[in-house]
């Protein structure tokens, strides 16, 4: 099983950019497909994208992130990144990385969580 430790959240101003970074370790990272989750308090942690195991040349976006939002990851450094340009307000949440063997945009299916890094947009 891998480990996962979110880290880059913060406070960004509308159209703002942020990179956040999921470092893995105690597996091997390549074999597992990395997610983005985020959540806002009283609703559902909904799918943002994806990147599938393997050489990360396979991703996958909910429509909201399609075009401003790039998952990418380095197996070399045991990470994945979730860089997120244009933000808006609506974009405010905790977000989450996580672990599945296969791919799933259903939390229910994930195996290996994150703490979560949090991510405020200033209107």
């Amino acid at each position: 099983q891998i480990h996962l430790v979110e880290s880059g959240g913060g406070l960004v101003q509308t159209g703002g950019s942020l990179t956040l970074s999921c470092e893995a370790s105690g597996g091997r990272f390549s074999a597992w497909t990395i997610a983005w989750f985020r959540q806002t308090p009283g609703k559902e942690r909904e799918f943002v994208a994806c990147v599938l195991s393997g050489s990360g040349s396979t991703t996958y976006y909910t429509d909201s992130a399609k075009g401003r939002f790039t998952v990418s990851r380095d197996n070399a450094e045991n990470t994945a990144y979730l860089q997120m340009n244009s933000l808006e307000p609506e974009d405010t949440a905790d977000y989450y990385c996580a672990g599945i063997r296969g791919y799933s945009r259903t939390p229910s299916k994930y195996d290996i969580w994150g703490q979560g890094t949090q991510v405020t947009v200033s209107a």
